[in-house]
């Protein structure tokens, strides 16, 4: 029999758990797979660590891996994948926006011979001003990276064993999963589904958070910020170039007065400022770069519940005392 697990990472969703878990097992449960779901406790501050030991205590199929502090949710779905050893891998997020009803339509395309199946958001149920903002982000994304990442698809999606274990051997530390999957290449298809309302509580990704996250993709995928700097220094250098030619001008032969303070203080603050922004770019990078060098671990285990022997061979948990049931 075929198997398949579903990784769902959580941050403070326990007024949501219930429901989901409900939902998702139903769903899982109708399929003709031996499935798991490995739900990745992000460093929770509410009940939700405990609520997901007592599903792990229910059920076997249900394993848990509880993060030592709260890494981002990038890197909890990295750690999730990380864990997995089924054919087929499901990724969704813990806030009941990615319904659970439409992983059967993912299994669908997969069993055609797909290696990757992503959800493609059809409607988003934010607020107009964040649904104007993600659906920009995605298409500048796509449009400067040099991956052919599909626009409005985020970490729904479904993967075959061969894809998530080419993420897995990634080492980079500022991670873009739908990027990373793109990235791989293979048959991918996209699902097209209506994004459902948040179904309790607050939003857990703040504008800054979400502002990390577009930024780690931007850089990680395309090297255009820093063409454009270069590019920029050159257009600006050629004007520089032309006001001189003015100036020589104005000077030697038509003899009209030069002007002074204003244009002089105009021409010093927009060559700072274009100077500022290059210097930002580059910095971004560099940052980037110093991040990998460090060779921290992108994250750290502080316990595990109901994960098989093979998952967790090579990963150490924080605590020597392991919670398996």
């Amino acid at each position: 029999m075929k198997t398949l697990e579903a990784v769902v990472p959580v941050y403070n969703e326990e007024a949501i758990l219930p429901e989901l878990h409900s939902r998702l097992t139903d769903t899982l449960s109708d399929l003709p797979y031996a499935w798991r779901v490995i739900y990745v406790d992000d460093g929770s501050r509410d009940r939700s660590p405990e609520l997901l030991a007592g599903f792990a205590d229910q059920d076997q199929r249900v394993g848990v891996v509880h993060l030592s502090r709260n890494f981002g949710q990038q890197l909890a779905i990295s750690a999730g994948l990380a864990m997995t050893n089924a054919d087929v891998v499901v990724l969704l997020d813990g806030d009941l926006q990615d319904p659970p009803e439409v992983i059967p339509l993912l299994i669908g395309k997969w069993e055609e011979g797909y290696d990757v199946v992503y959800a493609v958001k059809r409607e988003r149920k934010e607020a107009l001003p964040k649904r104007l903002l993600f659906s920009l982000f995605y298409r500048i994304l796509r449009r400067l990276s040099n991956v052919d990442i599909p626009a409005d698809a985020g970490n729904f999606s479904l993967m075959d064993r061969a894809v998530v274990d080419v993420i897995n051997t990634m080492p980079e530390r500022d991670r873009y999963v739908s990027g990373l999957r793109a990235y791989v290449g293979g048959k991918q298809i996209g699902v097209e589904f209506e994004r459902a309302p948040r179904y309790a509580g607050q939003p857990r990704q703040s504008p800054m958070k979400l502002m990390r996250m577009a930024t780690d993709a931007f850089f990680a995928f395309s090297e255009l910020p820093l063409r454009f700097a270069t590019i920029l220094g050159f257009v600006v250098s050629g004007v520089a170039f032309l006001v001189l030619l003015n100036v020589l001008y104005q000077k030697l032969i038509s003899g009209a007065a030069i002007l002074g303070w204003a244009s002089t203080m105009t021409s010093i603050l927009f060559l700072g400022g274009i100077q500022l922004i290059a210097v930002g770019v580059i910095g971004e990078y560099i940052g980037r770069i110093y991040n990998e060098a460090k060779g921290r671990p992108a994250w750290v285990v502080g316990r595990y519940r109901n994960l098989p022997t093979g998952a967790v061979a090579s990963r150490k948990a924080l605590h020597e005392e392991r919670d398996r049931v």
